[in-house]
């Protein structure tokens, strides 16, 4: 993984010298050791795609260091173009890249050769890993058919036996899917030895396919399962037959009787494909009940209700940790329950890793509250443990990826526990790191195919979508405890990543590219290698002569101290740089100097500095930090490379034009979150054509400004609009003129004398499906829509701290709503009662209304119930009622 990884980098960096239009410059023997590498890095990442023989293996780690070694001296020659350094007669010179192409070359025969004489033992990919795929399905899991104790089952068996036994004839697929170690296999094992199932059915087969599949070892499992309930033929002429006998015999055996098949640990799409035919359907109400990890073979099984595990909840993973301790017959000690829920709640709700822990308790003796303590202080050691029963079991799924998804994957290990990051931000970080390369040929950007390894990776059950909007769009990402555990030792082994907790010596200094700091760290510039690609740093950057003690938010540091000088200027090839801590009084003007530098996010005071353009590859910049206002410099209009601008507060933006001769603009910024009013004016707009969400804020002093119309309907791919101010003061609502693309629209602290003549405009936008108002008002407290008044496309309607009386609506103004929020709307007396209408409304939040705009809900509500449209949740809370 390590060596594709670094190929795609080197491709990625390749890439870079077109988009920079600087290959030209190169010297013509340079320019065709360019092209030498990107075929030569070309051809692995076709090999290690495609490929696993374990010879190749072995040169993984020789590919790793070639090709960091050649893109190293690739990005010093295109630092050295830019400054203009290293040139003789105008043309640069090419004799430091011969040695890495010849490098390359060499490797690349190696390579050659071994798959030429051993073309035949070409092996699917495993992937180079710290715990080996399993040919048996998943051990942990087997080991726990055997146990009866199951807890926080009973509403799943509950549904998979009324999809077992359901009067549909025709052969239905019953799918069951989720992360390694939920209980799958447990639930479909539940539900094999359920009586009402049992009796039910005639016949009754178990197959483990898991990762190495093999058809022949299906076809006889079946059968053995088989004769052991009919006499078929006998089973010592099963080796006699070949795979189309034995699929024959499969098939005619289950023809007449009502059959179910359990197909546990299915990998993929083409698996389900092979063995599919073998099932017959005789409209006899047989059914196949199949267990996966991957979400997206779940669906290809069966499209129609996927059943899909869920985490424990605190209480039910409490139940089976004592239960599996002290047995379903025994009390346990009442001062060991607070304790033990401690230990159940870190579990995060994996049986797998509840039945682990629980094992270890009960080998603990004596059962006392010390030794709980110090089993729920050392729970991550306990579960390391323990590979092959939780690493390696999760383990599996990780293994089971291609190459291009495993750096995504482990870069999850980036982050401290229980961090939660942005979809968005991920994405950034996932371009910013090389990970994501588009296919040649391809129309997708770098972000959609970054949102797609990203959907992946979700449906995999091994990234986890901790918050989502109301459309299913994965807002907030996160990873369980103990996968994060797995990419923490993968990733070192791997020399992935290296994550810093402890301090260590100029000795001990671990030779990788990325790091992540996440305790104190003490003389960081001096420990990390100069090759160093990416600094996440989540802790306190210590000064040498006071390394014990905890800074303060604010450091004292100036541009010109010497440690932090020292810490950025020794990282020339840095793409990444994240500090959340500590604070600077200043941008650091260091940082400008990190040419290579793509995805930027510190914390600071003041402005950024002029200098700042010197970052022409830099995608991202986020700045953090105490409220305040501040100007960009004018040469930030110079960085065509930016795709992501996040900025606290109101940032005033100049005019793109820098002198009367030159005109320059931003082609491929995305998203500016942070631009002030007064900034929005057309040329700005025109030097940023392809913006899609942008986020303004006023200014801190309200006073006397100069309210202008703001026109975007020049930004013709702007999809997200958000005005954002926390106080109460009037924007003037008449002054905006938005682009027919727009979908999401945010409004706060807007006026008008009527409502009317504030959201009608609104209906003219033919895309829009997300619209929030928060604190607007207007002279009236009558929102009235005409029949003319369409929301064609609206989704989300959110409504929060309005001056409303009255809302006069149809369920012709909405045809399309699907979720309508209310937020301390405490003069509003009702919801329209024609919204009972609207067929697609499947939510109604309140939030502190008022009780008759609750009671109409509810009304709306037992209508829906009563004229059997599709259920209507309702979701009410204040302080006298919820529902």
């Amino acid at each position: 993984m390590a060596a594709y990884t670094a190929v795609i980098s080197l491709l990625q960096t390749l890439d870079q010298s077109n988009q920079l239009n600087i290959s030209e410059l190169f010297h013509d023997h340079s320019t065709e050791m360019l092209d030498s590498l990107r075929a030569t890095a070309e051809y692995f990442q076709v090999v290690l795609d495609n490929t696993s023989n374990e010879k190749i293996k072995s040169f993984e780690e020789d590919i790793r260091v070639v090709v960091n070694e050649a893109e190293y001296v690739v990005e010093m020659k295109i630092s050295e173009i830019i400054k203009g350094d290293s040139w003789t007669f105008g043309i640069l010179q090419h004799q430091d890249m011969l040695p890495v192409v010849e490098k390359m070359d060499t490797t690349k025969k190696q390579v050659m050769e071994i798959l030429s004489h051993d073309a035949d033992q070409i092996l699917e990919l495993t992937g180079d890993s710290l715990i080996g795929a399993s040919s048996m399905s998943d051990p942990m899991l087997s080991d726990q058919l055997k146990d009866d104790i199951v807890q926080g089952l009973d509403g799943d068996l509950e549904i998979i036996d009324k999809r077992l036994r359901g009067p549909t004839s025709y052969l239905d697929i019953v799918t069951i899917s989720g992360m390694g170690g939920i209980g799958k296999t447990t639930l479909a094992k539940k539900a094999y030895d359920h009586l009402p199932i049992r009796y039910h059915f005639d016949i009754f087969v178990w197959v483990t396919i898991s990762q190495e599949f093999r058809y022949r070892n299906v076809l006889l499992e079946a059968l053995h399962c088989i004769s052991k309930q009919r006499v078929i033929v006998n089973t010592k002429d099963y080796d006699k037959m070949n795979d189309s006998e034995l699929a024959d015999l499969v098939q005619k055996s289950l023809k007449g009787p009502r059959y179910l098949v359990v197909v546990d640990d299915i990998w993929s799409r083409d698996v389900w494909d092979s063995i599919s035919q073998i099932f017959p359907n005789r409209n006899n109400g047989s059914r196949v009940l199949l267990t996966t990890r991957e979400s997206d073979v779940a669906i290809y099984a069966n499209t129609s209700s996927p059943h899909k595990m869920n985490l424990l909840d605190l209480d039910n993973s409490w139940k089976l940790l004592r239960d599996k301790v002290f047995g379903l017959e025994h009390d346990h000690p009442p001062e060991l329950e607070e304790i033990g829920k401690n230990i159940a709640e870190k579990c995060q709700g994996l049986p797998l890793i509840i039945s682990v822990i629980a094992g270890h308790l009960s080998k603990t003796v004596p059962k006392t509250l010390e030794s709980w303590k110090y089993v729920a202080k050392t729970l991550s050691e306990i579960i390391a443990s323990h590979p092959n029963k939780c690493l390696g079991v999760l383990g599996l799924s990780y293994h089971h990826l291609p190459n291009r998804l495993k750096p995504c994957f482990l870069s999850m290990g980036d982050f401290p526990e229980d961090f939660q990051v942005e979809t968005w931000r991920l994405i950034q970080l996932w371009i910013a790191e090389g990970f994501i390369r588009t296919s040649s040929g391809s129309r997708e950007s770098l972000e959609e195919v970054a949102k797609h390894y990203l959907e992946d990776l979700i449906s995999r059950n091994l990234i986890m979508a901790r918050k989502k909007r109301y459309n299913g769009e994965v807002k907030v990402c996160g990873i369980h405890d103990v996968l994060r555990d797995f990419c923490l030792i993968e990733a070192e082994m791997t020399k992935f990543m290296h994550v810093v907790t402890t301090p260590f010596s100029p000795a001990q200094r671990p030779n990788f590219r990325r790091f992540s700091i996440q305790e104190y760290f003490v003389d960081a510039y001096m420990l990390l290698p100069p090759v160093t690609r990416s600094i996440y740093c989540f802790s306190y950057l210590s000064i040498p002569s006071k390394p014990r003690i905890r800074l303060l938010p604010i450091l004292p540091i100036y541009r010109h101290n010497p440690i932090i000088h020292g810490f950025f200027s020794s990282f020339n090839h840095l793409r990444v740089l994240i500090i959340l801590r500590p604070y600077f009084r200043s941008f650091p003007l260091v940082i400008t100097k990190l040419f290579h530098l793509r995805y930027l996010q510190v914390q600071y005071l003041g402005n950024i500095p002029e200098s700042i353009s010197e970052l022409l590859n830099l995608q991202t910049l986020i700045r953090d930090g105490y409220s305040s206002e501040i100007a960009l410099p004018r040469k930030i209009w110079m960085m065509k490379n930016l795709r992501y601008i996040r900025l606290r507060d109101a940032n005033y933006l100049p005019n793109p034009r820098i002198d009367k001769n030159l005109v320059t603009g931003m082609p491929n910024l995305e998203e500016f979150f942070g631009l002030c009013y007064s900034s929005c004016t057309n040329e700005v707009f025109s030097s940023i054509p392809n913006l899609k969400r942008l986020t303004i804020h006023a200014p801190l002093r309200v006073d006397n400004v100069p309210w202008h119309l703001l026109d975007m309907s020049s930004s013709r791919k702007l999809e997200a609009f958000k005005l954002s101010w926390s106080q109460r003061f009037a924007w003037p609502m008449k002054r905006f003129g938005f682009p027919t693309s727009l979908r999401k629209l945010t409004l706060a602290s807007c006026s008008a004398k009527k409502w009317e003549e504030t959201l009608s405009p609104l209906t003219k936008l033919p895309n829009l499906e997300e619209l929030k108002l928060k604190r607007c008002r207007a002279e009236d407290d009558v929102w009235r829509l005409t029949d003319k008044d369409l929301f064609r496309s609206l989704k989300l309607l959110l409504l929060s701290e309005l001056n409303l009386k009255g809302w006069e609506a149809s369920s012709d103004n909405f045809p399309n709503l699907k979720r309508l929020v209310l937020k301390e709307c405490k003069d509003l007396q009702k919801i329209p009662t024609d919204f009972v209408e609207i067929c697609t409304l499947e939510l109604i939040e309140l939030h502190d209304c008022t009780t008759t705009a609750e009671a109409s809900v509810r009304n709306i509500k037992q209508e829906r119930e009563d004229m059997g449209y599709n259920i209507l949740k309702v979701y009410i809370h204040n302080s006298h009622s919820k529902l």
